[in-house]
Formats: structure tokens, sequence, C-alpha cells
């Protein structure tokens, strides 16, 4: 037998609880709460764009970046929404989803070795591809209940670092970085010369009437910021895998490289829908969006308040953080399966996004659901939370 069956830079990964759950939920048949499959409806436009773009006969490759409508409208909606100005020709990748991205800049950007910073907590995508990538990982753990940022942390592990990586809205705390906040990192990723790597895919998904805002826009960040974006989410398209990186040409250009490389291209007939929602829905679509979440968001943890699971009220994202200290489970793992038999309702443990303790005293929800789907999840869980009074 070929010895070893694995590379190095897999030997310590395993299945992530996210998709342990999925598949546990599966089995007993539960209510899927926890992985972000996101199963509502697609709008008209996007799914109406599928058919006239196959009928144009969009088959086959397309440019490395994405095809011009598709790197055109992404222009537009970052000059409109985000404040950017990324030229389209050279300042844009389209890719396999924001994940592709992700993996794309990290491959592109740093070398095997490079320390990357991850603010704690994390989503374990953004650490297993940067171990897959061999770079050193620091955790930064964001502070209190609250998770807010202690910028003083941040400038001391800054030091020697290579890059930040940047979530919010966040997965899966829901943070959404106040202005201060993000001036603050500005500020330490200019002096410590840091990459920084956003992921804003939640970007739209924003309650209580805040506002994203984009740290590329901040003086001096543009030239070394890394927007990652995409329309999974956004749309309702989660298999579609439609993402898109904006950023200076001078970091585009070795992205596309590495995209061309792995993926060639995002899917052609994909990208064309894609483009044509973006140049079709008004911005009302995005108003009602983050309408719509924020009910979700409300209703869902109301019923978890009442369950005794207190929820940490996400700001952005569609996501919330509940406290199953309660449950009297020695970890996390076991408090996710404990609701999941006897509530049928799956959720994520805690500890798959914190290194810290903190992690265990936590899971992950996703109201991300249809409204039969969450409705359902709710009354499992008012009906097992009225079992155990």
């Amino acid at each position: 037998m070929l010895e070893p069956i694995r590379s190095h830079r897999v030997a310590d990964l395993v299945q992530s609880d996210i998709r342990a759950m999925t598949q546990r939920c599966v089995e007993l048949g539960g209510v899927n709460l926890g992985q972000g499959v996101c199963d509502t409806p697609p709008p008209n436009p996007v799914v109406a764009g599928v058919q006239g773009a196959l009928d144009r006969g969009a088959n086959i490759y397309t440019r490395f970046d994405g095809v011009g409508r598709l790197r055109k409208a992404l222009a537009g909606k970052f000059e409109r929404h985000n404040g950017l100005k990324p030229d389209p020709d050279c300042e844009i990748v389209v890719t396999i989803g924001s994940t592709g991205a992700f993996a794309a800049t990290l491959m592109a950007l740093c070398n095997p070795g490079d320390r990357l910073l991850l603010l704690e907590p994390y989503y374990g995508y953004h650490l297993n591809t940067a171990r897959v990538a061999q770079l050193e990982t620091e955790l930064v753990p964001l502070q209190g209940p609250e998770l807010k940022l202690d910028a003083g942390l941040l400038e001391e592990k800054a030091r020697g670092a290579r890059a930040l990586v940047l979530n919010t809205p966040g997965n899966p705390s829901g943070r959404v970085f106040t202005r201060e906040e993000l001036e603050a990192i500005a500020d330490i990723c200019r002096r410590h010369n840091l990459l920084c790597i956003t992921d804003e895919i939640y970007e739209y998904f924003l309650y209580d009437g805040r506002k994203h805002i984009s740290i590329a826009t901040l003086p001096g960040m543009w030239e070394r910021t890394v927007t990652i974006t995409g329309y999974s989410k956004t749309f309702s398209i989660t298999g579609w895998r439609i993402g898109a990186v904006a950023a200076h040409r001078d970091l585009a250009a070795p992205i596309g490289l590495v995209n061309d490389l792995y993926y060639v291209c995002a899917p052609s007939p994909l990208q064309y829908a894609v483009a044509d929602g973006i140049n079709t829905l008004a911005d009302d679509f995005y108003r009602d969006l983050a309408q719509e979440y924020q009910d979700k968001r409300d209703r869902f943890c109301g019923v978890l308040k009442e369950a005794g699971l207190t929820p940490a009220i996400p700001e952005g994202a569609y996501y919330v953080l509940a406290d199953i200290r309660r449950l009297g489970c020695d970890n996390a793992r076991d408090a996710a399966m404990k609701l999941l038999e006897e509530a049928g309702i799956a959720s994520i443990p805690g500890s798959a996004f914190f290194a810290d303790p903190r992690g265990e005293q936590l899971v992950r929800f996703c109201f991300a659901k249809d409204e039969d789907t969450l409705n359902r999840g709710c009354e499992q869980l008012s009906d097992w939370a009225r079992k155990q009074r």
C-alpha cells in the first residue's frame, strides 16, 4: 500500500461539525437549523436568466476572471453599495463561490509559513483553508459577550504577520463591526503592512438599521485589501457557487492566475443569470431581504429565549449563537446531539468556531430557512422546552 496515504497538508483535517451534524440530522429526520444552506427560493430574474443564457448558447469556458457582463454588473454593484470603484477589466475576479475566492487569494498572495490572523470566533473554512495552504494561523479572540474588538491585542498579534482575515457581518457571531472598529483595524493594517482579506458574503443581511462598511473604502486600504463577496446567500443559490473578488489590479492579477489554474472559470450560464439579477433587481429587493431576515431573527430568538437557550442577538448575517449551559452537557457537541435527538433540531457545536473554552457553552443555529421549515423548527423547539419544565 502506498505510504503515506495523506499529504501533510490534510493530515489533520477531519469532517467539519457542520457536515457531520447535517448528515446525522438527515439520518434522524430532524429539522436542519445548523448548516447555512439557505433554502428559500431564488429571485425570478435570476432563475429566468439561466434559461436565457442556455438559449444563447452559454455552454463553453468563459474568461478566467468571469464574463464581461457579470464583471461590469459587479463593478456597478461595488460602486453603488460599497463605495468602491474597481475596474471591471482588471480588478474583479469571478470565482467558484466566496470559498473559492478565499482559497485563490491565500495561494496567490501568501507563502508557506506566513502568519495569518483570524478573529475568534472564526469560520472553520477560513482556518482549514489556511492550514492546507501551509500558513501559520493565530487567533485574536473578540472580547466579552458582545464580542468586541480588542485593538491592543490585535496590535500585539499583528507584529510580523502577513495578513488578517475579517468577516463582517460575521459567521457564526452575527457581529457587524462598527466604523470605529474598522478604523482601528485599518490603522493596524497600514502600520504593520498587513494584507486585509475581508469576507463580506453577508453584506446584505443587516438588522436594526445598520449599514455595511467595506474596509477597502477607508484611507490607504484599497491597495492592501481583497474584498470577497458572492450571491450564494443573497440570491439563495448556494449550490451555484458564484463568488467574486474586488481588489487593486496588483492583487487581483495573481488571484486571477490561481483561479484560472484551480477552477478555469465559474459555470458560464450561471454567471449570466447572476448578472441579470444584479442588473434587474432594484435596491428595494435588498431592503426587503434585510427586513424579512430581521423578522425571522426576532421570531427565532424569541423561541430560543423561551426555551432557556439564551441567544446573542445577531446584528447581521443569519446565524445565532445560543447558550446551552442549562442542558448540563459536558461539551457543545453533546449538547447539539441532545437537541437533535430530543427536539429534532440540528445545530452546530460552538467548538467548531472557537479554540477558546467559550465555544463549549454555545451552539450555532441558522434561521435562513423557508417559512414552513422555520415554523416547524420553532414549534419543535417550543414543544421540547415545555416538556423540560
